[in-house]
């Protein structure tokens, strides 16, 4: 029997032939990409028509407008100067004339504006005080503008005169030392179809400033009155990477958060301090109970953010509406005021202006930190918080909160100010301070023809009238005037009567005749003139008929607005002859004799 032919050997395993694109179709395909590819060009190439982009650019200018609120730069000794102010104040410190120097920073990695945080710490130190006036003149020709020239055109033809200062500032960011420590961790992992990552990174850089006060008269520093503190600020950030692969496609993450502490604040923070130190030594006041305030603290606006976070929108309302309550701005109702309430957004915006802020009527953090931030202390373990109050009710606490944790938590607090006013507490009355301010301290006595000096601050924003009444019966009013045609005035804010500063202040006051002599002044919650009787209603400065004591305006504001409507205040002086000159003073003077 023949063989049996053998079968050629087939495969174990056969894949299909994968199918071919016809060759015609795939010519067809190249060259509807090749056709693409033209067009997308050609179109590039031809200008586009701007008129198809009018809807969108229409949206620019909105866009172009900050999303947040702007807000008052501060820093952590925004209130020490304040205590500055009183505490200068209370010495009864007469007003200085000062200048300052430019302050350099030949490193020039900060080049912020360190002079005018200078001038703006010794505004700040001199709201209430009066206490310092800034004489701004630039010698510096490439830093000369309009005013400057105009004022070198004014001297040199003796149509203007310069005050010598007494007192200038100088100094110079002496150092920055950036990246004293620097720490970086990176770490990875690699696979065939994914790769991870993870970085983290941290350093710190330190800003040295060193001030100096000088006597002006002699351009010499003064021994001892000099400031060199420095301060940290960092830098720090994490971040994640991801990347894979499903298939033939590649997935990639990538997040991470990071945070940079500026210069210009910490400098600010260090120009604050070093005015503090150097007018407080030179004034020769205990400026260092101005350095211990609670709202000194690092994280002090840190723990109150936290603070206002934990809280409800509605809750941040009522917080901030009593302690409105408890300074005088808002009078106390049974119901909870809603954000859009009238009589609030009219407290929010004076008090808001009161204390120097950008005024929005609004609730914010930055007015909750201004509302609340008296009513923080230290705890027995150096941290801060809460007298009075919790973060999540409105409703005032006897219990002491020291943090998140423990939120009831009775603890020793410890306050600065033991005697401000607590959260919680009815409103204080209002008051007037009425100050004679001759260069002679608590001096009651002037001669005749002898120029007076006062000032008036209002513990609260108020609308102010003062009147002057001489020995003769002559009674006048001295604001509102020219000058200030409401007599609207700030809180806290001395108002010179008259203000012997200005070179045109409008009126002087001169000590008339023989006997008392007095000014008193008013102060009300809305402007007074339309609710007084018709002759206290005329032109300033002019005798008002048939009022000759200041007794007289009392009643006339107590039958007005009510014995809690207003307030008022009163300060007398006496007036004496003038005292004879000596007779060698008054003999005229004999002719030399000839020789």
């Amino acid at each position: 029997m023949p063989p049996t032919p053998l079968s050629p050997a087939m495969p174990a395993c056969s894949r299909p032939p994968r199918p071919r694109t016809p060759r015609p179709l795939a010519r067809a395909i190249r060259g509807v990409l090749w056709l693409a590819i033209g067009l997308g060009l050609a179109g590039c190439a031809t200008p586009r028509d701007p008129r198809k982009d009018q809807e969108f650019q229409s949206l620019a200018s909105i866009t172009d407008r900050p999303v947040v609120r702007p807000t008052r730069s501060i820093s952590s000794f925004s209130d020490s100067l304040m205590c500055m102010d009183h505490m200068l104040r209370d010495a009864q410190l007469p007003t200085t004339l000062i200048t300052s120097k430019q302050i350099p920073d030949y490193s020039t990695r900060v080049t912020v504006a360190t002079k005018d945080m200078v001038i703006t710490a010794l505004s700040q130190m001199s709201r209430l005080s009066n206490a310092f006036r800034f004489v701004d003149y630039e010698v510096d020709i490439a830093r000369q503008d309009t005013v400057q020239n105009l004022t070198t055109i004014l001297l040199n033809n003796n149509q203007m005169q310069l005050q010598r200062p007494a007192l200038y500032l100088s100094g110079a960011i002496s150092f920055v030392d950036q990246n004293v420590i620097n720490n970086r961790f990176d770490t990875g992992l690699s696979g065939p179809r994914i790769d991870m990552g993870y970085s983290q990174s941290r350093n710190a850089t330190i800003i040295g400033l060193e001030m100096h006060l000088g006597d002006f008269r002699t351009r010499t520093l003064i021994p001892g009155l000099d400031s060199a503190n420095e301060v940290i600020i960092g830098n720090g950030g994490q971040g994640v990477d991801l990347a894979g692969r499903i298939g033939t496609y590649g997935v990639q993450f990538n997040v991470g958060r990071d945070y940079t502490q500026g210069s210009g604040s910490a400098v600010r923070t260090l120009v604050d301090l070093a005015t503090i130190e150097l007018i407080g030594k030179w004034a020769r006041v205990p400026y260092w109970q101005c350095l211990t305030l609670e709202q000194n603290h690092p994280d002090f606006q840190r723990q109150l953010r936290d603070w206002f976070d934990e809280g409800s929108p509605a809750v941040r309302t009522q917080l901030i509406a009593r302690s409105l309550v408890s300074r005088g701005y808002l009078a106390p109702v049974a119901q909870p005021l809603p954000d859009n309430d009238p009589a609030l957004r009219k407290a929010l915006a004076r008090f808001q202006a009161d204390n120097g802020m950008v005024v929005t009527g609004v609730v914010d953090f930055a007015t909750y930190e201004r509302a609340l931030r008296h009513f923080v202390g230290l705890s027995a373990d150096g941290t801060l918080a809460r007298i009075g109050w919790a973060s999540t009710h409105s409703e005032p606490v006897q219990h002491i909160a020291v943090g998140p944790a423990t939120p009831d938590a009775a603890v020793n607090v410890v306050s600065n100010n033991p005697g401000a006013a607590k959260y919680g507490d009815p409103p204080p009355a209002r008051s007037i301070d009425l100050q004679i301010e001759n260069v002679l301290l608590e001096r009651t006595a002037f001669e005749v023809g002898e120029q007076v000096f006062l000032s008036a601050t209002v513990s609260r924003a108020s609308y102010l009238q003062c009147f002057l009444a001489d020995a003769t019966g002559t009674v006048i009013r001295l604001l509102p005037n020219q000058a200030n045609t409401t007599g609207w005035v700030s809180a806290n804010q001395a108002i010179r009567i008259p203000d012997w500063m200005s070179p045109n202040p409008g009126f002087i006051m001169d000590a008339a005749s023989p006997g008392t002599e007095g000014v008193a002044c008013f102060a009300t919650d809305e402007d007074s003139t339309p609710r007084l009787p018709e002759a206290l209603r005329g032109p300033p400065l002019k005798p008002i008929p048939n009022y000759r004591a200041l007794e007289r305006f009392n009643e006339a504001f107590a039958t007005a607005w009510g014995s809690e409507g207003y307030t008022g205040n009163a300060v007398y002086w006496q007036v004496v002859p003038r005292r004879a000159l000596p007779a060698a003073a008054t003999a005229p003077a004999q002719p030399a004799p000839r020789k």
